[in-house]
């Protein structure tokens, strides 16, 4: 082990990081605990998401603008209580998005 504190990932909110960096050993150990659990549950969700995706995948296929290209899929973000579809497709190291529309839409 290095005798210096380890180095925050750049994704990490500096107000998040300087919380962290305020915490006990012990209370460090039950926020990674949580933190391991939330991220489970979030990936479940999305997956839950997704799967509920599939057969709108195909029908909004012959919707898909030009510049989406056939591989992209439509993912449900959550913003202000509000849901939204966003086609999202990878491109090399990055993942792209761009707004379909609301889930409800009324919204």
């Amino acid at each position: 082990m290095s005798d210096e504190p380890p180095t925050p990932p750049a994704e990490l909110p500096a107000d998040i990081v300087e919380s962290l960096n305020e915490c006990s050993p012990e209370l460090l150990h039950h926020v990674g605990t949580y933190v391991t659990e939330l991220a489970a549950y979030r990936e479940r969700e999305d997956s839950i998401a997704e799967e509920g995706n599939e057969d709108s995948n195909q029908e909004a296929s012959s919707d898909r603008p030009d510049e989406v290209p056939s591989k992209a899929t439509i993912m449900i973000k959550k913003i202000n209580d509000n849901r939204y579809y966003y086609w999202q497709w990878r491109e090399a190291d990055k993942v792209r998005s761009q707004y379909k529309g609301p889930v409800d839409p009324e919204e």
